[in-house]
């Protein structure tokens, strides 16, 4: 009889699986930044490449297919849709980056009293133009800004979440825009209009699951002693200690990870009239402000907090599909 093939189960390309700290992950902006220079989703030269959005939920959208050489094109198709709403954000501080490392952070002037009450503040309290004007190219390889969102009008809840954007651009281009936008209220149409973006986020948390859920291992027999849905082994006597790539039972979700390049089908800002407005979503209620609607699904539950950033990893695929929105259903 051959032997059966029954390799290791579960990824080991994120280690530990535990539950993360954060709800808005970090971001490293190097690689989006180079490769935002030739994937860009806005008509402006110089713009931020990431917003903060809250999940509202998933519908059916009903679409004109425009993609050149598709199978389904000027032809009419249902697809799956993710909207999330965008409230706008405004600049928190600014911060100046040497050899990779924060050389200086700036404060914003311009920051309500509620924000100072909620927030702990550790920028420098100078004036940012002033600082902004004495930099010298030197002093400083690349600029970043600190944005919070005014979630207040979303109505979800009251303290603001703070996130890091990079800024496409030179160094100069980046500090003339940092000083122009120091108070201006930045919409998700300033920052994404059509293309595809990556999202960052935590997935849904599960609690505390076994090994057959957790890493996907085959049930054991029904004749086996100590359980069906346990590894049979889980290491050797000698040396003494299970290693750590054996499935064991633990926490599952709450992770941090990152979906790819999904297609942006339209990018709305807030009206009345609009028939997403007037609908009341499961787990969420109503949208209140500018929205996106994306194609396909993404991690986390309602009301979770995630970045949407420039494509990471653009694929040709998905940079070619076009299309036009009819209705959601």
């Amino acid at each position: 009889m051959g032997r059966k093939n029954g390799p290791r189960h579960g990824s080991m390309q994120v280690w530990p699986r535990k539950r993360s700290y954060d709800f808005l992950p970090r971001v490293n902006w190097a690689p989006i930044v180079e490769i935002s220079t030739k994937f860009s989703n806005s008509a402006q030269k110089t713009n931020i490449l990431g917003f903060i959005g809250y999940k509202v939920g998933m519908a059916s959208a009903y679409l004109k297919d425009n993609t050149a050489d598709s199978l389904m094109k000027n032809k009419r198709v249902i697809i799956p849709v993710t909207i999330v709403e965008c409230p706008t954000i405004k600049i928190f501080s600014v911060r100046f980056y040497k050899n990779n490392k924060v050389a200086t952070e700036v404060l914003n002037d311009n920051l309500p009293k509620e924000l100072k009450k909620v927030v702990k503040i550790s920028a420098k309290k100078i004036n940012v133009k002033e600082a902004i004007e004495k930099k010298k190219d030197d002093e400083f390889d690349d600029v970043r800004i600190i944005v919070y969102s005014e979630v207040k009008k979303v109505g979800l809840k009251k303290t603001p979440d703070l996130a890091e954007l990079a800024i496409s651009g030179t160094k100069q281009e980046k500090l003339e825009f940092v000083k122009a936008n120091l108070a201006k209220e930045f919409s998700i149409t300033d920052a994404f209009q059509k293309g595809i973006v990556d999202i960052h986020g935590l997935t849904k948390g599960k609690g505390f699951q076994g090994p057959v859920k957790r890493f996907g291992i085959d049930l054991r027999s029904h004749k086996a002693e100590k359980g069906q849905r346990r590894p049979g082994s889980i290491g050797p006597w000698h040396p003494t200690g299970v290693p750590f790539t054996v499935a064991r039972a633990g926490g599952l979700g709450g992770f941090k990870r990152i979906t790819y390049n999904h297609p942006i089908i339209s990018v709305k800002k807030f009206s009345e009239a609009d028939s997403v407005v007037k609908r009341v979503f499961d787990n969420y209620g109503l949208v209140k402000t500018d929205y996106i609607i994306l194609a396909g699904s993404i991690q986390g539950p309602q009301k979770r907090q995630m970045l949407l950033t420039a494509p990471l990893r653009p694929t040709k695929k998905q940079l070619k599909k076009q299309y036009e929105l009819i209705e959601l259903r």
